[in-house]
C-alpha cells in the first residue's frame, strides 16, 4: 500500500504539469514518452514556474517557517508533505534536495535513474563560457559576479532512449530539477545527453550549453591592483571536479568524470572546446615557474582552530622571490560569499630553486563561529605575485568544516520481525550548550515514517546526547538507518548505518 501511494503521488505529477509542456493535442501515449517524462518532472520538483511544483527554493539561511534543505533525509517524506497539502510548495530546497526528489520519481515511474554530484560546479549565466572573479591585492572579492562557482551541484542521470536525435545519443540523459535558468520558457534543465556534454554537440537538445559549462567553464581571476590596474590569472582546470555518483551495490564513490569530459589539457578537450566555439587559453599556473596552492591542516572540526597554508613551488633552477597573501571567508555552496574570517598581511618570500615554502593562516573558531552558514564552507584564496616576472597566480579552495560524527550502535541480533534496538549519540564539540536538540530517525523497512526525539535538557559543552529506541525489521537483507541532528548551534548533522537483517526463520 505504501508504494502504491508513492506511485500515485507520482504519477499526479504528469497530470498537473506545467502547461508550457503540456502536448497541445493531450496525447496520452507522451506519458510513455521518457524524454517528455523527464521535462515534465524537472520541471514539477521546482515550484518556480508557479504550477505547483513539489519543491520551493531558498539559499538565503532563512527557514524558520519551513523546514532546512540539510534536514531532510528522504525524499518520501517530501512527497508525502506536498500531497496531503494540497499540492502546496514544500519548504524548502536545494540542488541536492531537488535531483533526490526527482531520482525517486523518475525511478517509481520506471525510469532508471541515480543523482550526480559535479564539485566546482560553474553558473554560467552570459553563456560565454567563462566565469569572471574579481579580487583585490588582498585576495578580497573585489566586484559582484552574476557568475557562481559552485562548491558542488547536483543534478540526475535517466537512462533512456533518444529517437529525436541522431543515433548515438541514447543512455545516460542529464536532468536537472534545480531551477536556475529557463528552457523553452520553463524552469526545467534537460534531458542533455551526456556523450553530446562529453563531445560538445552544443546544437542538440535539450540545453547542452549549460550543463557543459557547468563542467567545462574557464575561471579568470581579474586582479584589481592600487592603481586600477588588471591582471589576469586563468584557471582552465578548476572547473568540473569528481563527478560522481553513488557506486553500485556499495557505499563508495564512482567518479565518472571521464563521461563528461576528455582528460585536462589532452588533444581531444581542445578539440572539443573548439568545436564548442571556445578558444581555451594557455596562460596560468601550468606555465608558471613558480606553482600556488591551498593545504588545509588536519582537525578542521567545528569548534576548533586550524591552520590554512599557501604552498609555493619553485620549479626553476633559480631562486625567485614573491608577495603571498592570505584571505578567508565564509561562503555558502552556491558560491554566495560571507564575512571574512582570516587574513594575512602582505609577506615577501624567497623560494629556492626546486624547493617549497608555506605560507600559514590561522582560522580561529571565534572568527567563524556566528559566520559560519548551514553549509559549513570557508572560501580561503591565496594571491601570489612573482616580483621577477610581474605575474599573479590565484589559487582557491573551499574547506568544509566538519561536524561532530554520530554514533549508531546495534543491539540485538538483526533479525527480520524480530525487535532491535538502536543506540543513538553525538557529542557536543562547541565550548556553548546546545539548546533545542532533536534527533530524526529512520529507515526503510526499519521504522515506521520518521521517528522524532527530542531531548528536554540542553546538551552541555563535551557532554554526550544519548537516547536508545526500538526497531522492528519488515525486510529481510540490507537496509540503512539514516538519522540527521538539528540545535541552535549545530544543524544538518548526519549519520547512517548499515544494519544486515537475517530472514525470518522458515
Amino acid at each position: 500500500q505504501f508504494e502504491d501511494d508513492i506511485l500515485a503521488i507520482c504519477l499526479n505529477m504528469l497530470d498537473i504539469n506545467p502547461k508550457h509542456l503540456r502536448d497541445q493535442n493531450r496525447d496520452c501515449s507522451r506519458r510513455n514518452d521518457p524524454v517528455y517524462i523527464g521535462r515534465v518532472v524537472s520541471a514539477m520538483v521546482n515550484c518556480n514556474d508557479e504550477d505547483r511544483g513539489v519543491l520551493f527554493g531558498r539559499w538565503d539561511n532563512r527557514y524558520e517557517d519551513g523546514m532546512s534543505p540539510m534536514a531532510w533525509i528522504g525524499s518520501v517524506d517530501i512527497l508525502k508533505r506536498w500531497k496531503k497539502f494540497g499540492c502546496q510548495p514544500v519548504k524548502y530546497g536545494q540542488c541536492w534536495v531537488f535531483a533526490a526528489v526527482a531520482c525517486t520519481v523518475l525511478r517509481c515511474l520506471g525510469i532508471p535513474s541515480r543523482v550526480v554530484t559535479n564539485y566546482n560546479s560553474a553558473h554560467d549565466t552570459n553563456a560565454n563560457l567563462t566565469i569572471d572573479r574579481y579580487v583585490n591585492e588582498k585576495g578580497q572579492q573585489e566586484r559582484y559576479s552574476w557568475d557562481k562557482i559552485w562548491n558542488f551541484h547536483c543534478w540526475v542521470e535517466s537512462w533512456m532512449a533518444r529517437p529525436d536525435l541522431a543515433a548515438g545519443y541514447d543512455g545516460w540523459q542529464a536532468l536537472d530539477p534545480t531551477p536556475q535558468e529557463k528552457s523553452e520558457g520553463v524552469y526545467c534543465c534537460g534531458p542533455a545527453p551526456v556523450k553530446a556534454i562529453k563531445e560538445g554537440d552544443m546544437l542538440l537538445k535539450y540545453d547542452i550549453p549549460f550543463i557543459f559549462a557547468e563542467v567545462n567553464a574557464d575561471v579568470v581571476y581579474w586582479v584589481v591592483q592600487g592603481d586600477g590596474m588588471q591582471k589576469q590569472s586563468i584557471r582552465s582546470s578548476d572547473v568540473g571536479k569528481y563527478i560522481s555518483t553513488k557506486s553500485v551495490g556499495r557505499d563508495g564513490r564512482e567518479d565518472i568524470t571521464h563521461n563528461y569530459k576528455y582528460p585536462e589539457g589532452s588533444e581531444e578537450e581542445r578539440a572539443v572546446f573548439e568545436k564548442a566555439e571556445h578558444q581555451r587559453k594557455s596562460i596560468g599556473e601550468e606555465d608558471e615557474g613558480l606553482h600556488l596552492r591551498i593545504k588545509v591542516s588536519e582537525g578542521a572540526n567545528k569548534g576548533s582552530d586550524f591552520d590554512v597554508f599557501a604552498v609555493v613551488n619553485n620549479n626553476t633552477d633559480e631562486e625567485r622571490v614573491c608577495r603571498v597573501t592570505l584571505c578567508a571567508r565564509v561562503t555558502s555552496h552556491n558560491g554566495t560569499l560571507g564575512p571574512q574570517c582570516g587574513l594575512t598581511d602582505p609577506v615577501d618570500i624567497d623560494v629556492e630553486p626546486r624547493a617549497e615554502k608555506r605560507v600559514p593562516l590561522r582560522i580561529l573558531y571565534e572568527e567563524y563561529r556566528d559566520k559560519l552558514t548551514q553549509d559549513n564552507l570557508i572560501k580561503v584564496v591565496a594571491l601570489l605575485n612573482d616580483h621577477q616576472t610581474g605575474d599573479v597566480i590565484v589559487a582557491v579552495r573551499d574547506i568544509y568544516v566538519e561536524n561532530p560524527p554520530i554514533k549508531i550502535r546495534i543491539l540485538g541480533e538483526p533479525r527480520q520481525n524480530r525487535k532491535l534496538v538502536a543506540e543513538i549519540s553525538l557529542v557536543n564539540p562547541l565550548a556553548v550548550p546546545l539548546n533545542g536538540c532533536v534527533f530524526v530517525v529512520e529507515g526503510t523497512g526499519l521504522t515506521k515514517g520518521q521517528f522524532v526525539k527530542e531531548l528536554e535538557e540542553p546538551v552541555e559543552p563535551q557532554a554526550e546526547a544519548k537516547f536508545r529506541m526500538d526497531l522492528m525489521p519488515r525486510l529481510s537483507g540490507l537496509q540503512k538507518l539514516m538519522v540527521d541532528f538539528e540545535s541552535d548551534q549545530l544543524t544538518g548533522v548526519k549519520g547512517y548505518r548499515n544494519v544486515i537483517i537475517a530472514p525470518q526463520p522458515m
